[in-house]
């Protein structure tokens, strides 16, 4: 059995995974070395940033099961793999915390004007504005996984109305009015104060908030993207800050990381964005191991494992087995 794993590992973390599979042969691979690595691996962990060889990975007929060390699976959901029989399984909910604490932190910056106010203190500039409210606000959110489910519960004591919208709308919260399926977003644009995008990037997600979808959006409304750039049409974006039909918006994800120097967004009015660091924690690696040992466990005694992928969709599967812990 042999193992690779390309995530930030110490050497703490790779006994930890070694205790579970004593006899595993477990390769430390990182992003140097993980196209190297992978075609003669029989279980992977992590989330490649480099171009990796997927279809001679799929043609060796070795791998078994590839563990995501993220919650988005397009780095590793390619044709190939998706028609293979190699199961897969993502890491929705295991920073829940942390990305739903970065959503909140952007909404509050947009809702209280904080990009402005640092932009007059840099000028030495003391002027009150008019600022907006978290409290009380309609919100949309698009995608009750893992971390749009911890949204909603970090939510819930700003006394917001929630709406949202899943490809299972099922398991409602109490604290969410409305849950529909995708076909329902539409309906629930023009009622918003802020949008929150916290699904995965599939077939049916991107370019999913197109010029259409904002004309659609709440004249002076707020977006917040922390799932997948390309989930927004950028240039529909830029113009709708531009017109003003848009308040704010604020991205920790882009189309292209990082934008072009020529990209649109770099001089955008009223738009707030971070480098993709919604999953930062120091604990990061420590849950992500955590989680890991758990489902290599349980693949080592032929259990459900969680997570578990439904490869054509692009995400786990809802509650009940095979599902998140």
């Amino acid at each position: 059995m042999r193992i690779v794993l390309c995530y930030p590992v110490e050497s703490r973390h790779v006994a930890q995974i070694q205790a579970v599979w004593p006899e595993a042969t477990l390769v430390d691979a990182g992003q140097e070395r993980v196209a190297d690595e992978l075609p003669s691996a029989d279980l992977f962990c992590g989330h490649p940033k480099v171009p990796v060889p997927w279809d001679r990975v799929v043609r060796g007929g070795r791998l078994k099961w590839i563990q995501s060390s993220a919650a988005g699976l397009d780095h590793c959901l390619v044709p190939a793999v998706v028609a293979s029989d190699i199961v897969v399984t993502s890491a929705s909910g295991v920073l829940a915390d942390q990305v739903a604490e970065q959503t909140v932190g952007m909404a509050i910056a947009c809702t209280r004007r904080f990009p402005l106010f640092l932009e007059q203190q840099a000028r030495r500039e003391f002027v009150r504005r008019p600022t907006a409210d978290l409290t009380g606000a309609t919100v949309g959110i698009v995608g009750l996984g893992g971390n749009g489910r911890r949204l909603v519960e970090v939510l819930a004591p700003f006394r917001v109305r929630i709406l949202a919208t899943d490809w299972f709308p099922v398991r409602k919260p109490a604290a969410v009015e409305f849950l529909g399926g995708p076909e329902t977003l539409d309906d629930i644009l023009p009622r918003l104060d802020i949008l929150f995008l916290c699904a995965p990037l599939t077939e049916h997600t991107r370019n999913l908030l197109d010029a259409r979808a904002i004309a659609r959006m709440r004249r002076g409304a707020i977006l917040v993207n922390v799932a997948r750039g390309a989930m927004v049409d950028e240039n529909a974006l830029v113009d709708a800050l531009e017109s003003g039909h848009l308040d704010s918006a604020a991205l920790d994800v882009t189309p292209d990381e990082p934008p072009a120097a020529s990209s649109r967004l770099w001089t955008a009015p009223r738009l707030l964005i971070t480098p993709h660091v919604g999953g930062q924690s120091q604990h990061r690696i420590d849950a992500m191991t955590d989680f890991f040992c758990d489902n290599l466990g349980r693949y080592r005694q032929g259990r459900p494992l969680w997570n578990l992928v439904d490869k054509r969709l692009g995400f786990p599967e809802p509650a009940g087995e095979g599902s998140g812990p």
